[in-house]
């Protein structure tokens, strides 16, 4: 069994690197053309569509509309380490997302639904840059569809409530190269899928025609992603493979914000988003494979812990009105990495970022026509050699993404 007990050894590190997808590198961190090009400070403007996603309350009030956007996101990370002679970056990929909401407003009572994607991202690497040889493949995919139904009503002239049921689905695929010692290099993957239900709270508070204050509960969502592990060298044991399930969550989300409109032309807005990303304390794999199941769970290779911690957003974003249909924004956020040193590796990224971001509108009679693009600015991240971290060394990751989209306003 020592040789069946390598090949398990060695999957359990491929699992463990698996896991630990869901990060910042996650969340898109603005939905909406119009939210982005604000820095995503949108909780307490909250005034288009999009409102759904930011603050349910908001949809109160608004004209009715229909919204189509697309986001193209195109990370680029790098990955150094001295001691093994690793200098390695990712293959230049684009990940786009098509999203649509739509609001219909009936006097006090507003409705409206999304379908949209609030995560999604990967990474793709050379094998070849690792010592891998070459033929294999080195890459993560996840992504996140949201149906979301929602609700608002206008309860006095200046105060709003609503609520957006969230229905998830999420994908997950994973490639990577499984070395066992003594006998080869093999391709592992994995695939999953899940789905999971939640919902988002919001309320608003409109003081007078300058100042708003806006808040947002969204629930912690449990995904129970089911899917197909992989292995070749485990074929020698009549099991080159095992389906599994995996609880993921995606964590409570709790925002506040302010919007200030000190004259007719300008639009300043501050948000606070809190993420208790604490709440995915350790992710544990159930597999049905009695082989896998036994082995793993035997030496606690089922489980991983992830450490994470809390973390705050804070974002800024100006809108200014250049002429009646013309309107410039830009914007700031700062968005620290929950994942600690033990838990970063390479497939997924994780850093603290400084992110600007801009755009404009022009609208045309009902239609509006919305650009914006953000370009975060990932720290380095140099991890020490030590028994406890998963992947030392140099990693850093920068991130430009853009978004484009049109509005047709109902009359």
């Amino acid at each position: 069994m020592s040789k069946l007990k390598t090949i398990l050894v060695s999957v359990a590190l491929m699992f463990a690197i698996s896991t630990s997808a869901f990060a910042n590198g996650l969340s898109l961190n603005s939905i909406g053309a119009r939210a982005l090009g604000m820095g995503g400070a949108f909780v307490g403007l909250a005034n288009d569509a999009t409102a759904l996603y930011w603050n349910p309350a908001g949809l109160a009030g608004q004209q009715s509309s229909i919204l189509v956007f697309a986001s193209d996101i195109m990370p680029s990370a790098t990955y150094k380490m001295d001691l093994m002679g690793i200098d390695a970056k990712t293959n230049s990929n684009h990940y786009i997302s098509p999203n649509a909401f739509f609001n219909y407003n009936m006097g006090k009572l507003a409705i409206g639904v999304g379908v949209y994607v609030p995560a999604g991202l990967g990474a793709e690497w050379n094998p070849m840059d690792f010592g891998y040889p070459d033929g294999l493949k080195f890459s993560s995919k996840i992504g996140v569809i949201n149906f979301s139904p929602g609700v608002a009503y206008q309860v006095t002239d200046k105060f709003s409530v609503g609520v957006a049921l969230n229905v998830y689905y999420a994908m997950f695929d994973m490639y990577q190269p499984a070395a066992v010692d003594g006998v080869g290099v093999f391709q592992f993957e994995e695939s999953s899928t899940g789905l999971g239900y939640g919902a988002t709270i919001g309320l608003k508070y409109q003081f007078n025609d300058m100042f708003a204050l806006g808040a947002t509960f969204r629930t912690k969502t449990t995904v129970t992603m089911n899917g197909t592990a992989k292995n070749p060298a485990f074929a020698a044991y009549n099991a080159p493979e095992s389906e599994f399930d995996r609880d993921v969550a995606w964590p409570t989300w709790i925002s506040g914000g302010l919007s200030f409109k000190p004259n007719d032309k300008l639009t300043i807005a501050l948000d606070g988003q809190y993420s208790m990303w604490s709440e995915n304390e350790a992710l544990v794999a159930v597999y049905t494979d009695p082989v896998w199941n036994s082995a793993m769970t035997a030496g606690g290779d089922d489980t991983f812990e992830l450490k994470w911690e809390d973390a705050l957003q804070v974002r800024v974003g100006l809108e200014y009105m250049v002429t009646k249909g013309v309107i410039l924004r830009g914007g700031y956020y700062y968005d620290p990495a929950p994942a600690p040193d033990e838990t970063v590796n390479v497939l997924f990224p994780s850093s603290t970022n400084n992110v600007l971001t801009g755009g404009l509108s022009y609208r045309m009679g009902q239609l509006c026509f919305t650009g914006a693009a953000e370009y975060l600015m990932g720290a380095e991240r140099d991890i020490e050699l030590n028994a406890t971290n998963e992947m030392p060394g140099l990693h850093q990751m920068d991130i430009f993404a853009f978004s484009l989209g049109v509005t047709y306003f109902l009359k």
